[in-house]
């Protein structure tokens, strides 16, 4: 059995209500619903949330809450891999037996369904654990400059300095859209950066939204890429 999990507690902070404030129409955490439903792969689809409202919502567009996630789970300070290993845990009370489940974050409005398909593909590869979207740093971080309180630049790498771009090994950074994980990995509490493989996609369909700016950037591009055109298709 595989299912996906959308962590969305109701307290979010820079963004009041941002799992289920309406992005280009609908609210937030739809998409990450229609993501997973679309993709073909779940046997369930189940959203672990503290709050009434966002299970209302999720219910409405085809989430399953079978249980709510408890208060100790839900503040500013819990991981990731807690909340699924508890979903994993409480699924299992249901009777529902998952061999993998996907973490999918609930703010990705730019979650490509082919991209869930391609990271599955790594995980039935064998030997390993996770597997989840990164994408590359727009510069090269052996680059990368500090600013003093004076004002004046000093390199963090001074070894690098006179490296040209193109002889630096190339970084990643996680695109934080999704994380699928063997059951097991998830319930021993191993991280999925230092357990997983890496699926690249492009720079501009990364945007973590954790600020209005974020917001507004991820509308400019979502709209850009649907006009005229079926999402994910």
């Amino acid at each position: 059995m595989k299912i996906a999990i959308i962590p969305a507690r109701g307290g979010s902070k820079r963004i009041p209500r941002k799992n289920i404030k309406k992005f280009c129409g609908k609210p937030m955490i739809a998409y990450a619903i229609e993501a997973a439903q679309g993709c073909g792969l779940f046997d369930h689809v189940i959203v672990s949330t503290d709050d009434e409202e966002i299970s209302r919502i999720a219910r409405e567009y085809g989430a399953e809450i079978p249980f709510m996630r408890p208060a100790e789970l839900s503040d500013d300070h819990t991981a990731t891999v807690p909340v699924i290993a508890h979903a994993i845990e409480a699924c299992r009370k249901t009777g529902w037996e998952a061999r993998l489940a996907c973490c999918i974050y609930p703010a990705v409005p730019l979650i490509q369904t082919q991209d869930l398909r391609d990271a599955h593909a790594l995980m039935e590869q064998g030997d390993v654990e996770y597997a989840f979207t990164i994408t590359p740093f727009p510069s090269a971080i052996q680059r990368a400059l500090r600013r003093l309180s004076d004002g004046n630049m000093r390199a963090f790498n001074p070894e690098f300095v006179n490296t040209r771009t193109q002889d630096l090994e190339p970084a990643y950074y996680d695109a934080g859209q999704f994380y699928w994980g063997k059951a097991e990995a998830w319930l021993k509490g191993l991280s999925p950066h230092q357990a997983g493989k890496g699926l690249v996609i492009p720079e501009w369909r990364a945007v973590d939204i954790d600020t209005p700016d974020d917001w507004t950037r991820a509308e400019v591009i979502y709209l850009l890429l649907n006009t005229g055109s079926k999402r994910n298709e």
